[in-house]
């Protein structure tokens, strides 16, 4: 897009656009991950049934999938809004590099489907399959929720690093596709959502069962419900941090303004020290906690490295600062707390082969499940804001991309209005699912429905 086009869009249009994708995505990516991990762990669950014979997995399987279904059918619906917004809301990027990083949307097409077919298949042959025929077919599911979040994060890691084309007078003369989605932010970025979408899902069923279990319910249904989600989530979670940290290598490699917002690094330095808190008042932190030479150890393994700050790129090229680096601050955080809470049940199962007593461990499980999508939201708060003012990294600005037309205020607010009917309904239906009789009334359902759920 033009310089003099793309200048048509006001300050406002362009805050709302920006709002109204992060509203999008905000929302869209808890269904998204939601929509890779409850899959594996509804198979995981069905697949202990069938070993054990113990119908608790069973019952959980049974439920858990007609959660499933409701939860991809409405992500479905947000998914496509936001395919919608990409064009409507950015031609500039879609216009000018639609062909560079068409290709991840395309094969997260044919993934969806693929994923749409096989979850059909799963859910109408309970018992009209044999066991194992039936779990198989929910094996593409996984495998196809998996790829969709690979090609889509592909995508926007090119934004954080644009590779596979050629720019000749302002337009695209050559093409690499396949070089294009996989570029050097590929690998920590799509590992990195993958182990993300996992831990969200596997923590926030899990608080489901810890509430049940702190108002009474601490029948083996329950506690089998909360441990094998929590299980699976607590064990991911260090391999989540250790990811993070090549994540942020990245950053301190390739995007050397991000790492200075996110630790709210203003003066380029030697041995720079690690900020805890924080914030930004007129180009300095003030109130933080220093770790000495904490910075410069973790971004390169070396306490006397140097780290490059703000002040190096002019003001209009800068990310706001105290957003990213609150939100850096807060993803941290909750890391580590869920690792925490992680090693407590982990120490207790080992010493004595059961859920700790204490209430106070069912609470902090019980927040789990939020405080894990909080740390989500504001780890894309860190890859996108921190990002700015670049839509395209070094190449393409965001009001650069935006849609000139004017208005855009009005689709903010009516999609507001939008993922508020989604949200009340999406909520009302899971509610009459955990209220209801365990599974649908249907013959090929009997081993469940008369199993009696206290």
């Amino acid at each position: 897009m033009s310089g003099p086009v793309a200048a048509a869009a006001s300050e406002a249009d362009l805050l709302a656009a920006r709002t109204q994708m992060a509203l999008s995505l905000g929302w869209h990516i808890v269904l998204a991950c939601l929509g890779v991990a409850m899959p594996a762990l509804t198979l995981l669950a069905e697949w202990r049934g069938h070993r054990t014979g113990d119908d608790h997995y069973r019952l959980l399987a049974r439920r858990w999938a007609r959660a499933m279904g409701v939860l991809f059918a409405v992500g479905a619906v947000s998914g496509t809004i936001l395919s919608f917004e990409m064009g409507l809301l950015w031609p500039g990027l879609m216009g000018t590099y639609g062909e560079v990083i068409g290709l991840p949307f395309a094969l997260e097409g044919v993934a969806f489907f693929i994923e749409a077919i096989f979850l059909g298949i799963y859910l109408y042959a309970w018992d009209r399959l044999p066991p194992v025929p039936h779990m198989l077919s929910g094996v593409p599911i996984v495998i196809a929720g998996v790829a969709s979040v690979f090609f889509i994060v592909a995508a926007n890691a090119w934004m954080q690093q644009p590779t596979g084309f050629t720019a000749e007078g302002g337009r695209i003369v050559a093409v690499e596709p396949w070089r294009a989605m996989f570029n050097p932010a590929t690998p920590p970025q799509t590992v990195h959502m993958i182990l993300a979408a996992f831990m969200v899902a596997g923590f926030l069923v899990a608080s489901v069962y810890a509430v049940a279990m702190l108002r009474g319910r601490r029948d083996r249904y329950h506690q089998v419900g909360f441990l094998l989600p929590f299980t699976v989530a607590a064990v991911l979670t260090p391999v989540q941090i250790g990811v993070g940290d090549w994540a942020a290598h990245f950053v301190a490699s390739n995007q050397e303004v991000k790492l200075a917002a996110m630790e709210g690094l203003y003066p380029t330095g030697r041995g720079v020290p690690l900020h805890l808190g924080g914030v930004a008042i007129d180009g300095e932190l003030r109130y933080s906690l220093d770790i000495p030479y904490g910075l410069s150890l973790l971004a390169h393994w070396d306490p006397n490295a140097e780290v490059t700050g703000l002040n190096e790129v002019p003001e209009q090229n800068r990310p706001p600062v105290n957003i990213v680096h609150w939100a850096f601050q807060i993803m941290v955080a909750i890391g580590f707390a869920l690792l925490a809470l992680g090693i407590w049940l982990g120490v207790y199962w080992w010493r004595r082969r059961e859920l700790p007593r204490t209430r106070w461990f069912l609470r902090a499980s019980a927040c789990a499940g939020v405080a894990s999508v909080i740390a989500l939201e504001a780890g894309w708060v860190v890859t996108e804001v921190g990002r700015q003012p670049w839509i395209v990294y070094q190449v393409m600005r965001t009001s650069e991309a935006v849609n000139p037309a004017p208005g855009l205020v009005w689709g903010f607010v009516l999609l507001c209005v939008v993922y508020l009917v989604l949200t009340v309904a999406t909520v009302y239906v899971m509610r009459r699912l955990a209220r209801a009789t365990p599974v649908p009334i249907a013959p090929q359902e009997r081993d469940v429905t008369e199993y009696k759920v206290v």
